[in-house]
């Protein structure tokens, strides 16, 4: 097994005293999988071609007669250049701690005095190691969470529509998706705002962070800060350990505050310090906490309704308002049905294996003459059910099942009763042609004629 996968790193020495280059390879050999020395400092970044290192023990001076620690300057710089991760510990004479510390806010991450001190120099070594790790460990955890991102937002597929009010909202959109500005999406229940939320993400700076979002209107007043701002431990009774909040969760990417306006007026202050201030206090902490997300909200209510009367802070709401978006109901986009429909018909046909399904033209009207209370939500629910418990690929009006219509299947009874199976027939061939008698008869193996006599016959 290689060393380094064991928890052993590698290490380069840069310093040009050769004794303490000895003493030190051979101090250290047991501890790292790997030592390297270099004497002359122009020689490191072509070292750092050949080879990645975990630690770097860096001298601040090099040229005799200079002490003013540059050179170690630079050479951490370059170094950082190269692996933003790397870990350098600086190797430094007693006058130079003040310069060392000064080479820390640099990016240094320790470093070591010249007198002999085995315990010091390996404990600060083996330190600065297990940082490499963690750092090592937090940017595979960032990669990991981008492809996560990637993976769910490729998933989050939305139909723009060419409808006059979303070709205005899209417009809106990419004006301010680049930008930092808070974002208040509006609209009834169903109309796509967590969408919308997700393009604006997805079009800013932040796309590879991560989208946070949060349902504040499922929230109790007990959870909401914990849920917001985190809890440390003992801060109530279940709190057995230090949780995270939803704001720092989303920090560097985007927080989603959907049901914005179901926030009680005793919280909303709450809230409002910390989109204000961008920091957070944890339930049960004292220390602030630097946040950076931006914030995008959503409701179905009337928030300027809410200021007049008292329910809603208008210094929030107008935090939040920097940019408004209206998201019309489906009912004032009749004209983006069938592009919807074609949409989700595909999504469910593939999702439930049912091959290459099509819409009839008797359906597309029955979707189009429907006011869907319940917006684009509403309509996916429909014509993934209406996939489901489609036996055919050309779907007409009477495989739509709407709501009034979603039963199941009756049955032709057991009954051998000529009347009772014919009035079944009849009423399937009717819902089948979408209404269309002529088509219906013919399925039926009878004239038009017929058909409406046994039509008055059974009352249909």
């Amino acid at each position: 097994m290689d060393k380094r996968m064991a928890g052993k790193g590698k290490l380069l020495i840069i310093d040009d005293n050769e004794e303490l280059l000895f003493a030190l390879q051979l101090f250290l050999n047991s501890h790292f999988a790997k030592i390297d020395t270099i004497k002359n400092p122009n020689q490191l970044l072509s070292q750092l071609e050949v080879d990645e290192y975990d630690v770097y023990l860096l001298d601040m001076n090099f040229k005799a007669g200079i002490n003013s620690g540059n050179e170690g300057l630079y050479w951490l710089k370059r170094i950082l250049e190269f692996d933003a991760n790397a870990c350098v510990v600086l190797i430094t004479a007693y006058g130079d701690v003040e310069l060392a510390v000064k080479a820390m806010k640099e990016g240094a991450v320790d470093f070591i005095q010249k007198s002999w001190d085995e315990n010091k120099i390996l404990s600060t070594l083996l330190s600065a190691l297990k940082l490499r790790n963690s750092k090592l460990e937090i940017k595979g955890l960032k990669e990991k969470q981008k492809q996560i991102n990637h993976q769910i937002n490729r998933n989050t597929q939305f139909v723009r529509g060419t409808s006059k009010a979303m070709t205005e909202v899209f417009r809106t959109v990419e004006k301010v998706a680049g930008t930092e500005a808070n974002v208040l999406i509006v609209g009834e229940n169903g109309t796509g705002k967590e969408v919308i939320a997700r393009e604006l993400h997805l079009s800013s700076h932040r796309k590879d962070q991560v989208f946070v979002s949060i349902d504040l209107g499922s929230l109790s007043d007990n959870l909401f800060e914990s849920e917001l701002f985190g809890s440390k431990k003992g801060a109530f009774t279940d709190a057995k350990e230090d949780r995270m909040g939803r704001f720092e969760l989303a920090s560097g990417g985007t927080l989603f505050l959907d049901e914005i306006g179901n926030v009680p007026l005793h919280l909303q202050t709450k809230l409002l310090t910390a989109i204000q201030n961008k920091q957070i206090v944890p339930l049960g902490g004292n220390t602030p906490i630097d946040v950076d997300v931006r914030i995008l909200a959503a409701t179905n209510c009337n928030l300027f309704e809410m200021v007049s009367n008292g329910t809603f802070r208008e210094d929030l709401l107008y935090r939040l308002n920097t940019i408004a978006i209206e998201l019309p109901p489906l009912r004032e986009r009749i004209e983006d049905i069938p592009e919807l429909a074609d949409f989700f018909l595909h999504k469910y046909a593939d999702q439930y294996q049912k091959g290459e399904c099509v819409f009839e033209k008797s359906a597309v009207k029955k979707l189009s003459q429907h006011s869907w209370p319940g917006n684009i939500r509403e309509f996916q629910h429909i014509i993934e059910k209406s996939v489901i418990l489609s036996d055919t690929k050309k779907l007409a009006a009477v495989d739509v099942l709407l709501g009034e219509e979603l039963q199941l299947p009756k049955k032709i009874s057991d009954s051998l009763n000529l009347s009772d199976n014919e009035k079944f027939l009849i009423e399937k061939a009717i819902k089948h042609t979408g209404g269309n008698m002529s088509l219906a008869a013919k399925e039926l193996g009878i004239n038009r004629s017929t058909l409406y006599d046994k039509i008055k016959k059974y009352d249909l």
